[in-house]
């Protein structure tokens, strides 16, 4: 049975404010920006100049489609071109991931699977597996040195477990998961990457 570096799965951590950080940044380069309203000049009509300038009482506008007027534009609205994404440092980020690991892992819910086991493209055979890891109804992040045919095709019908390669963790899925299972491999690839050895 593999054994976890303590250097990756032993951090004692004393606060979670880099974890999040780390979280936040995820969802925010997640994000699309899709939302558009229309201004006064993009909306349909209001050519014409309602009343004229003087004389009425009233007060003087130049458009319906002036943004304090119902069916006028909106001011200040959506553009469509907001930028969400929030930078965070490569180490910042690897730091995070080794914390968010050690948090698992003290948590008692990290695996890693015996060389031996293999998948063979059958949804039945990654089932078995989760059953007799007793992770049924549990959502399982599966990480893998490589997502190869057979393994995106063992688990793509499984609603409760999310394949990544191990060298593209992130704090979102980790603290989102219930338990996180490794193969041999991918543990040895998460290893090399979060120590940065060559």
């Amino acid at each position: 049975m593999a054994t976890l570096d303590k250097d990756i799965f032993g951090l004692a951590v004393e606060n979670h404010e880099l974890v999040k950080l780390a979280y936040d940044a995820y969802l925010a380069n997640s994000r699309s920006s899709h939302a558009k309203t229309l201004k006064r000049g993009e909306v349909r009509g209001g050519g014409k100049k309602p009343w004229k300038q003087k004389g009425t009482g009233r007060a003087r506008f130049g458009s319906t489609r002036n943004p304090i007027w119902r069916h006028g534009g909106v001011a200040f609205g959506r553009t469509g071109e907001e930028n969400f994404t929030k930078k965070i440092s490569r180490s910042s980020k690897l730091l995070a991931v080794r914390q968010a690991l050690s948090m698992k892992n003290a948590d008692k819910a990290v695996m890693v699977l015996p060389a031996e086991t293999k998948v063979d493209g059958k949804t039945k055979t990654a089932a078995k597996i989760l059953k007799d890891l007793k992770l049924e109804g549990k959502y399982v992040l599966a990480a893998v040195s490589e997502k190869t045919p057979e393994v995106l095709r063992s688990t793509n019908n499984l609603a409760d477990v999310k394949v990544v390669r191990s060298t593209y963790l992130n704090v979102f899925d980790i603290m989102n998961a219930d338990v996180i299972v490794f193969s041999e491999a991918g543990l040895k690839a998460t290893v090399k990457w979060l120590k940065g050895d060559k």
